[in-house]
């Protein structure tokens, strides 16, 4: 009997002459479900936190300032208190829960409208993108707008509150929004989304001329969306399971709502042996377990290994075992989704640009810094007892060179099952 060949996976036709485009209408719904889903999550992450008891109706300012830094926007934190008082603050953080909600339902909504295509011309999907885009800016202009607030800060009792009270100084802080800023990294931001979601897709269509290249690209973007999501997934697991077990619901609540994410993606980052700097001072804290509060607090900025983590509690060398088997099924993921005709170093080659990419990303996506600090008459130095600090930061170099490294060995490793798996273009073996 003749050799049988493995089916190749359904091609979409090409939309007909004279097919409707994406309209206004299309862009709007899209926009507007994905400024709803992040206000959403944003909102029930902050009443978990408890922000609903901050003063003068401060909750839905804060809710636009989180969705406004959640796709990139600039919020600014300012201070006044008069000539006697100096403040200084500043806020550098990403509530990345709220980030991937948007990112998921823009992309959702971008690719709704092209699915049953195979290929679609470069100025329909450019059209299409510009409707969402233009749509886009005036939403989020409009939070920026709305995201400014101003607190008063409690000195609490002694020397220093009878001072603010005698020289009629109380300290203010607040937050507002740089709306031109806030606007062109949004745009940034909806752009990144949607050519990911063309890379990613399988069903998206793309331009004739960018068909050759989806062979080498789109596997190994969709492994690496795989990827991170299942680490999101694996995080949402552990916090389910902690506040049935521990309790503390809404602060874990907060944490789900809000930085899952940002707890998730630098473990990724850690397991792969990436290494960050950090220290926390003063009254901030970190919803982090113990062991990295340990190291964090410390009077200079502390290095953020695996290894020394591992020194204060052996059970963390899990992180490096969980990131090589995850590492190593999307690995074998990517090759079961590429051709038969691409090779097991040409797999390695894929494997490795897309992880020394997607490791710093995740690294510049998880970063903080926050910095407080407030002076009176020289009472309180703005880097003293008054203050408090909160950094992490990644090293990048080395999560380009451990990505790639990474990406070598199991691209490589991952492509050898992948061989048993019939895939397009695969001659399988004769039926008996």
């Amino acid at each position: 009997m003749s050799p049988r060949i493995a089916p190749e996976r359904p091609v979409a036709a090409p939309a007909r002459r004279g097919a409707v485009r994406p309209g206004w209408p299309p862009a709007l719904a899209v926009v507007l479900a994905a400024l709803l889903a992040m206000a959403v999550v944003a909102a029930g992450g902050l009443w978990a936190a408890g922000a609903t008891d901050l003063p003068g109706g401060a909750f839905a300012p804060v809710v636009c300032a989180t969705v406004v830094s959640a796709v990139g926007g600039t919020v600014e934190l300012t201070g006044n208190a008069g000539a006697p008082v100096r403040t200084d603050a500043g806020l550098t953080v990403v509530p990345l829960s709220v980030t991937l909600v948007g990112a998921l339902v823009v992309a959702g909504g971008f690719l709704r409208p092209l699915r049953h295509r195979a290929v679609a011309a470069a100025g329909e999907l450019a059209g299409w993108a510009a409707r969402i885009g233009v749509l886009w800016l005036l939403g989020l202009a409009g939070l920026a707008l709305g995201a400014r607030h101003t607190f008063a800060v409690d000195v609490g009792d002694g020397t220093l509150s009878d001072l603010t009270g005698l020289l009629d100084s109380a300290p203010r802080v607040g937050f507002t929004t740089d709306v031109p800023l806030t606007a062109g990294y949004g745009l940034l931001w909806l752009a990144g989304i949607l050519v990911l979601a063309l890379l990613v897709a399988p069903g998206a269509p793309l331009p004739g001329r960018l068909l050759r290249f989806q062979a080498s690209v789109r596997p190994a973007a969709y492994a690496m969306v795989v990827l991170v999501l299942a680490y999101v997934a694996l995080a949402l697991l552990v916090a389910v399971v902690a506040m049935v077990t521990r309790g503390h619901a809404r602060g874990t609540l907060a944490v789900i709502l809000l930085g899952l994410p940002n707890l998730a993606w630098p473990a990724l980052t850690l397991g792969l042996g990436v290494t960050w700097d950090g220290r926390v001072e003063g009254p901030f804290g970190l919803p982090v377990p113990r062991v990295l509060a340990e190291v964090l607090h410390t009077p200079d900025v502390s290095t953020l290994d695996l290894r020394g983590i591992a020194a204060h509690d052996g059970r963390w060398w899990w992180l490096a075992g969980i990131a090589a088997v995850l590492l190593l099924a999307v690995a074998f993921l990517m090759a079961a989704r590429s051709p038969a005709r691409i090779r097991a170093r040409q797999h390695a080659v894929h494997l490795a640009v897309a992880l020394a990419l997607t490791l710093p990303t995740l690294c510049l996506a998880g970063r903080v810094r926050a910095h407080y600090g407030l002076s009176l008459l020289g009472i309180g130095d703005v880097g003293g007892n008054l203050s408090g600090e909160l950094l992490l930061r990644p090293r990048l170099w080395s999560a380009v060179g451990l990505g790639a490294l990474w990406g070598l060995i199991a691209g490589f490793l991952g492509a050898w099952p992948a061989r048993a798996v019939p895939r397009r273009g695969e001659v399988a073996a004769p039926m008996p």
